[in-house]
């Protein structure tokens, strides 16, 4: 775990209280806050107040779980129930740490709910075991309102030595086509502006279910509007599911809707390595990968992964893996040291002392920040979609068809949308643009905007407050992105976030929340021990038009034969007594 991110919001109520932002921790972590919103619950800035703490992890590597211990030995200091969710548990439900915890698993977060509630009443519960995927359209709170992280599938097909994800997320289970489609038509309605897939390996997507990723991406550009307001962007894949299928990927990466960038780890730059990862492909494969997308996708951006030191790695190993950075040039690399993850079959290899583990992490970086992989684009007209705010309240975060992230000047009622910019000057993070042209995407009009300004300074009517209404959103600047977040008396705080770019590897979660006890439980119904009525889904229940069914035609058509035989036989009597 390389950083733990909070969540301090403060406020008690049914529903999010004004500030409610998630930091950047996937879609899992969306469900259950709309869920414990929805139900009445809200996240608490003070600890001491708090009624219950909730940790969400993953277990891809070591420090997520180090991070894990640290709060829950915290808690316990502060005598607060506690709920701990995500893939540790689920993967390590034997671990001492989680003695008297109540756990919940990767799919059972349609069920947070009912953990919480019981844990407040002092019962430990136990939820990790299920064989239906969780419901698509549960309640849910986006870290970023015009964002979706859809997660298209659980599990994976790998088993990565290294790898704790298998213990936790199991086999793959991939959600159907339709189902997903579906839920694609839905947030488009509800205004989203960016759909990510997410999966921990979107290449194997349906390999369980008969279909293949590529019959599911044609069926979801289908959906996106035609005039590009909402933009897809293809979650991780590892190159052994994608071999196959590159010209059809290809094809829908190269489609105006859909962002010309793929996140591809690749690990080492040797075989023996790869083999001792059991990764399931080769150097070669992965070249073949990054060749053919880079050649059939005008301004392909490819991000890779790697890890150091992992055991048995010799310096001619490691070589290989610095000569493979320098040759691509990857603009976007996630450089990690290996940590061995207890019941892994790595953590019973041979080590690479940590010194040499370090120096190598170190100079692998130093290569790595030593490219200047957007020189070329000044001067370049792009055009952008813009989703976020930066934490300085000045500029707007947008992003090219090739995922570069571009920081321009502009009103808050620019975002959610898309615009012409040309490039005036480059970073290594991110470039920086001026607004020729935004697209009102109400009317699909063109309206010039000159208010932009390359050099970083804010313009007067660019504070946070005006551009963001209240709800700033985060932005990336750097190797590390840092996101902001506003209290509700108005301070605002910095959080530690990932890079937008790798969202989808769980291994960087990790989220604390402060829960407040509800005022007013809304009402519900509890069914073998499943809620099944939370307060949004009853009032879109009670608003929805009904109209008669079978059952209730054949009620009123008995009540009205009944009352006509009643009239006949008073008649009748009437009739038989003169």
């Amino acid at each position: 775990m390389e950083d733990i991110e909070d969540l301090l919001v403060g406020g008690i109520g049914g529903g999010a209280p004004p500030g409610f932002r998630l930091p950047s921790v996937g879609s899992d972590s969306e469900y259950m806050a709309g869920q414990l919103s929805a139900f009445g619950y809200a996240v608490s800035d003070n600890s001491e107040e708090a009624d219950l703490w909730l940790i969400n992890t993953c277990t891809v590597k070591s420090p997520s779980q180090s991070a894990m211990d640290a709060l829950i030995s915290k808690c316990r200091s502060a005598k607060k129930p506690l709920v701990v969710a995500g893939c540790v548990p689920q993967g390590s439900r034997d671990l001492k740490e989680l003695e008297g915890v109540s756990i919940v698993g990767v799919q059972q977060i349609d069920r947070v709910v009912e953990v919480v509630e019981e844990t407040l009443k002092g019962h430990e519960v136990r939820l990790l075991n299920r064989k239906t995927l969780p419901a698509l359209d549960l309640p849910k709170v986006r870290k970023n309102r015009f964002v979706e992280i859809l997660p298209i599938n659980v599990g994976c097909l790998g088993a990565c030595t290294y790898c704790k994800t298998k213990h936790a997320r199991g086999h793959l289970g991939s959600y159907t086509v339709d189902s997903l489609t579906g839920r694609v038509r839905s947030v488009i309605a509800d205004g989203v502006k960016e759909i990510w897939l997410s999966s921990e390996d979107t290449g194997a997507y349906g390999r369980d279910i008969g279909v293949n990723l590529p019959i599911l991406l044609n069926a979801i550009v289908k959906e996106l509007p035609s005039d590009g307001s909402t933009m897809l962007r293809i979650g991780m894949t590892n190159p052994p599911y994608i071999l196959e299928h590159l010209k059809d990927i290809a094809d829908v990466l190269h489609h105006p809707c859909v962002y010309s960038f793929l996140h591809v780890p690749v690990q080492s730059g040797s075989d023996a390595i790869l083999t001792a990862m059991k990764r399931e492909y080769t150097i070669s494969e992965f070249r073949t990968v990054v060749d053919t997308l880079t050649e059939l996708v005008p301004g392909m951006q490819i991000a890779t992964d790697i890890i150091c030191g992992f055991p048995g790695e010799t310096d001619e190993d490691f070589a290989q893996t610095v000569n493979l950075v320098k040759e691509y040039k990857f603009a976007q690399v996630h450089i990690s040291q290996f940590y061995p993850r207890p019941g892994t079959p790595a953590a019973r290899m041979k080590k690479v002392p940590s010194t040499l583990v370090k120096k190598r992490s170190r100079e692998l970086t130093s290569v790595f920040e030593s490219f200047t992989p957007y020189d070329g684009m000044v001067g370049k007209v792009e055009r952008i979609w813009i989703t976020e705010i930066a934490t300085d309240g000045s500029h707007l975060v947008g992003h090219t068809k090739g995922y570069v992230q571009v920081l321009v000047i502009g009103p808050g009622s620019m975002l959610g949308t898309s615009a012409v910019v040309k490039i005036t000057s480059v970073g290594r993070w991110s470039v920086f643009g001026e607004v020729i042209q935004a697209h009102n995407q109400s009317n699909g009009n063109m309206t010039s905007n000159k208010r932009s300004s390359s050099d970083g300074t804010s313009s007067p009517c660019c504070n946070l407050d005006e551009t963001c209404s209240g709800q700033p959103e985060p932005c990336a600047c750097g190797p590390t992105s840092c996101g902001g977040l506003v209290l509700p008396d108005g301070r605002g705080v910095s959080v530690p976030e990932k890079d937008s770019w790798s969202d989808d590897q769980n291994n960087q979660n990790l989220i604390r929340w402060l829960l407040r006890k509800r005022k007013n439980h809304p009402e519900r119904r509890i069914e073998n021990g499943n809620v099944m009525d939370y307060k949004g889904k009853r009032e879109r229940y009670l608003s929805a038009p009904r109209g008669w069914g079978p059952v209730d035609a054949a009620l009123i058509c008995g009540m009205l034969v009944s009352l006509l035989t009643i009239v006949a036989l008073l008649l009748h009597m009437g009739s038989t007594s003169k």
